[in-house]
């Protein structure tokens, strides 16, 4: 009855450790897809660099290979006059060329910007780059939208932060009560170790040993619950959180079972010596 007792309370106590930490994970997943879908945002900012009328194929073929080395080019498109025209048609219905008789629309290229790139500060060098070229007539982008880009994407970095490290926090200490509660159950058990002449660290190991694989445990299964729903929200949704490259999973893995070995460790040594030091009088008033 007594080991069906402690059975019950270790596989409370781990599956307890196990829902933190499954909140610890999600909010690894929220904080991956925002950095992902912000990095999807950056990227879809376009600078449009307009040639002069008169440029030679030399000078974009030069282009051509000055974006392919810059770093903070992601892709880019060369758009030909005749190409231009036509989109132009495409769109408004009207061809200009018709009734200017001539194709009034020059070569361009498209760039998408590298995330990393994609702020007023780096736009900003990247055109004065580009207007140095003799060939190159103007260098067009929304500023405004990339100023909002700024502003809001900041903002949001910072909120999503604060709001994960107050969770985390409220995590680590959900975490740390249920530990010192499993060991407040053995202060009588410790005592009487410790009364027999008992070391301390002869105390403290098998409740250190018992605790750290439980941690263990219970990080893994938090990544099988975060791994089903991942699973459930990218095929059943068809919503794609963040890719599944080595270093996003590393990271996840990596945040569960740190927190979950590291914590249990600590609540488990502070409690131990906490009830190690304590006078038997004082374990009946607690």
């Amino acid at each position: 009855m007594k080991r069906r007792s402690l059975f019950n309370m270790y596989f409370t106590t781990t599956i307890s450790v196990a829902l933190v930490l499954f909140l610890v994970g999600l909010e690894c997943l929220v904080l991956l897809s925002a950095h992902e879908l912000m990095r999807q945002v950056k990227e879809n900012v376009v600078l449009s660099v307009v040639l002069k009328d008169d440029n030679t194929t030399e000078e974009v073929e030069r282009t051509k290979r000055l974006l392919t080395a810059a770093p903070y080019s992601l892709d880019y498109r060369f758009i030909s006059r005749e190409e231009a025209l036509q989109e132009h048609i495409a769109n408004l219905g009207e061809d200009p060329s018709a009734f200017l008789g001539y194709n009034p629309l020059t070569d361009a290229f498209e760039i998408h910007l590298q995330a990393a790139y994609a702020h007023s500060d780096s736009i900003a060098q990247i055109e004065k780059a580009l207007m140095n070229l003799p060939y190159v007539d103007k260098v067009v982008y929304q500023k405004d939208v990339v100023k909002v880009l700024d502003n809001n994407l900041n903002e949001i970095a910072l909120m999503l932060f604060v709001v994960a490290m107050a969770l985390l926090v409220i995590a680590l200490v959900l975490i740390s009560n249920t530990i010192q509660l499993q060991v407040y159950s053995k202060r009588f058990l410790i005592n009487t170790m410790r009364l027999v002449g008992a070391t301390p660290w002869v105390i403290k190991w098998p409740l250190l040993r018992r605790n750290i694989r439980m941690g263990l445990e219970a990080g893994i299964l938090a990544l099988c619950m975060l791994a089903a729903t991942y699973y459930y929200v990218h095929t059943r949704l068809g919503i794609v959180l963040f890719p599944l490259i080595w270093q996003n999973i590393a990271f996840v893995v990596a945040i569960v079972l740190t927190t979950g070995l590291l914590i249990t460790f600590l609540a488990s040594w502070i409690a131990a010596n906490r009830y190690i030091r304590m006078k038997i009088s004082k374990m009946y008033e607690i």
